[in-house]
């Protein structure tokens, strides 16, 4: 694998906001990034210092070995496509489709053809008149049809419906396979996307408080349930993230490695996080550490 992405430090403040506080980290070639956070986190913020659209007040980034801001050589590899995509007022389904076509590189026409078919586009109406389901329908399939090397998508698809949202996960499950490239997805809807992500990367504040492959964290982070005296024991050595009482029992959250065998010679019940829980109380941990 190789680097294509490299953020060192980034920090971005907006008339004393501190949107983005020393960010750090790489996006390898070939990859499903999820970038998780709570609303007003920084994960757009973050998406538009990489894409060049804002620049950073301090500290470095690099898109394929150069910079973003104001670099043709860079952006021509990259797509980013957002909730509140706009279009000029003249557009036509048919015309933001020939926009694609003559603006990126690695566009391909029958696919972006074949998508608005399966979400029903029609090719002849004006893009101001389409609903908001719609429009949200035409920018996933700009960004999958681009099939950009480094492809960005801020929340394009919350205005699908259920359906219309598991078609755009098997179509990009699909064409990644077929075409590998490196997608970052920006999401609320952690469980949705969840089997689609291969890397977490958490962001809470404008810190980033998590960076790690979605299969590690599966096996790091576990629910303990049982006697008080058992759990602790079991999760001495691992961080608690969350606890609670059941009765006589007692539920912690921990992340760290738990032996199933341990667990059930100690009379506790050993069950894996989902990622959005995993997410939320990484989340709630974190924000206790900076209140403290």
């Amino acid at each position: 694998m190789s680097t294509i992405v490299r953020a060192e430090g980034v920090t971005k403040r907006f008339r004393g906001v501190t949107a983005l506080d020393g960010v750090t980290f790489d996006l390898q070639r070939n990859g499903i990034y999820g970038l998780l956070g709570r609303n007003g986190a920084g994960k757009t913020t973050l998406m538009q210092v990489l894409t060049g659209q804002q620049v950073p007040t301090a500290g470095t980034v690099e898109v394929f070995g150069g910079q973003p801001y104001e670099n043709e050589h860079v952006l021509r590899q990259v797509t980013f496509i957002k909730e509140s995509q706009r279009y000029p007022d003249s557009f036509r389904v048919r015309d933001a489709l020939t926009a694609g076509r003559l603006l990126f590189p690695h566009w391909d026409d029958a696919f972006a053809r074949a998508l608005a078919h399966d979400f029903g586009l029609p090719q002849g109406r004006a893009v101001k008149k389409l609903s908001r389901g719609m429009l949200s329908a035409l920018g996933v399939t700009l960004g999958l049809a681009s099939r950009a090397p480094l492809t960005f998508f801020d929340e394009p698809y919350l205005g699908l419906d259920a359906v219309a949202r598991q078609l755009f996960y098997d179509r990009l499950l699909a064409d990644y396979a077929e075409f590998p490239r490196t997608i970052v997805l920006s999401t609320h809807l952690i469980d949705e996307v969840s089997d689609l992500i291969e890397h977490v990367l958490l962001i809470e504040r404008g810190r980033l408080v998590l960076d790690e492959a979605a299969d590690t964290l599966r096996g790091q982070v576990m629910t303990l349930t049982g006697p008080a005296a058992a759990v602790d024991a079991l999760a001495v050595n691992a961080d608690e993230l969350h606890r609670e009482r059941l009765g006589p029992l007692t539920r912690a959250t921990v992340r760290g490695r738990i032996e199933p065998g341990e667990a059930r010679a100690a009379g506790v019940d050993l069950q894996p996080v989902s990622l959005q829980q995993l997410v939320v109380r990484i989340t709630t941990a974190e924000l206790k550490e900076q209140a403290a």
